[in-house]
């Protein structure tokens, strides 16, 4: 039986502190190190999670769980949305990574959202747009459905065959978050 270097609930363990450490501190700073560069250049990633989220300049995922190099998986696209090339980039993290939890991060004041909310965008934008319409409907509150296009994005990973395999074979977990931020508060749903 494959085994995770760590679980899924010790995995969100390290992110809650990790958020609460960020929400208190002024500054932060992270190790970067000619050592650590080169340690992890020869021994290679083994991040504790895997974050799916947003590409908004806001939501940085290592400053907000206070994590290090090598600690987080990141994928990043407008909206937080999944598609095959996401998919892929998840299974490879689960799957030879030994990563054991799935973090799909929205955040409010989303422009994707809003733009899929209260716009008619065009080019490849509209691609974003209308998978976020697809998870939010009609919503009309932006917080809900920041809420909603999060739990769509979760469900289409949950719909992952290998992603349902490594659930039910190794613990595997997927969760959803929102990043609030004013407060920096990462709320898991």
């Amino acid at each position: 039986m494959k085994e995770y270097r760590i679980t899924a609930e010790e995995a969100k363990k390290r992110l809650t502190i990790g958020n609460q450490k960020y929400i208190k501190s002024n500054e932060l700073s992270s190790d970067v190190s000619p050592d650590t560069l080169l340690r992890f250049s020869q021994s290679g990633q083994q991040p504790y999670a895997i974050i799916i989220t947003c590409s908004d300049s806001r939501v940085v995922p290592e400053l907000i769980f206070s994590a290090g190099i090598g600690d987080l998986f990141v994928i990043r696209v407008a909206g937080n949305v999944i598609d095959s090339h996401q998919l892929g980039s998840i299974e490879y993290a689960a799957e030879h990574l030994g990563t054991g939890l799935i973090v799909v991060l929205g955040h409010d004041h989303c422009g994707a959202v809003d733009a899929a909310m209260n716009h008619e965008p065009d080019g490849y934008i509209k691609y974003i747009t209308d998978e976020i319409v697809k998870a939010i409907g009609d919503e009309k509150d932006e917080v809900k459905a920041c809420c909603l296009n999060v739990k769509h994005s979760c469900d289409i990973i949950e719909h992952s065959l290998q992603i349902q395999k490594d659930e039910e074979e190794y613990g595997l977990k997927v969760l959803g978050a929102i990043y609030h931020l004013e407060s920096g508060e990462v709320e898991f749903l």
